[in-house]
């Protein structure tokens, strides 16, 4: 189990995070980055599984500039409630929420004494490509399933670490044409698709498919070894 931690960002603004430790020294370190849903319950779980394998995980409150403490299910209108924090977020001045993922991953660094990857599910997928283009201090980064990813504004990014990228082949929100389109972009991205989905790894949502959510999981375990340690 981990603690609530509080992040100061480039402007000042002080942003709650969910920060959980391993046994032992850690390896590395991991930075969460949550669905539309807050930093919920699966997300702290999903924090508690990379510090189970020895990764200090920090999952920064992406909403909090909106919304503070935002914890929601995954009902209709949780969905419709968080879209709008989402909605809200991505319109404020830049460098917004960017900043805050910039300060958990110099928190994690600092803490961890060692190479930070990132991970991201639905936005925060997106959130994750976006940091892998734009921010310091990273040495890998894995969004899952991002929204928006195959846009050809984010295609149009250029990753600065190498990126392991997670879709679902029945995913209605981010058609396969796009992400084939992703994939000729970005041939040095390891792109991969799964018989599933959208948010096929989350236990908690009606579309979670535990075969798939088993296989990504293992990928990216693995290809964190391989660039953190």
């Amino acid at each position: 189990m981990g603690t609530m931690i509080e992040l100061q960002s480039a402007d000042g603004t002080v942003v709650p995070a969910y920060e959980a430790w391993p046994v032992g020294t850690p390896r590395g370190a991991v930075v969460v980055i949550q669905e539309i849903f807050g930093v919920n319950s699966h997300i702290r779980a999903v924090a508690d599984g990379y510090a189970a394998e020895g990764y200090v995980a920090v999952a920064p409150a992406a909403f909090h500039r909106v919304k503070p403490e935002v914890e929601l299910g995954y009902t209709d209108a949780d969905m419709g409630e968080g879209f709008g924090y989402k909605t809200a977020v991505e319109a404020l001045p830049a460098p917004g929420v960017m900043q805050d993922i910039q300060a958990a991953i110099d928190h994690a660094a600092q803490v961890s004494d060692g190479k930070v990857g990132i991970v991201g599910y639905c936005w925060g997928g997106l959130l994750t490509w976006r940091a892998a283009c734009t921010l310091s201090g990273l040495s890998a980064a894995t969004p899952y399933y991002g929204g928006g990813v195959t846009t050809e504004a984010e295609i149009a990014r250029q990753p600065r670490v190498p990126v392991l990228a997670h879709f679902a082949d029945e995913d209605k929100w981010i058609p396969l044409d796009t992400v084939a389109a992703f994939k000729m972009a970005h041939s040095e991205v390891e792109v991969h698709t799964y018989a599933a989905h959208h948010g096929f790894n989350c236990d908690q949502r009606g579309s979670w498919d535990a075969a798939s959510a088993q296989l990504a999981r293992e990928r990216t375990l693995a290809f964190f070894k391989q660039h953190l340690g």
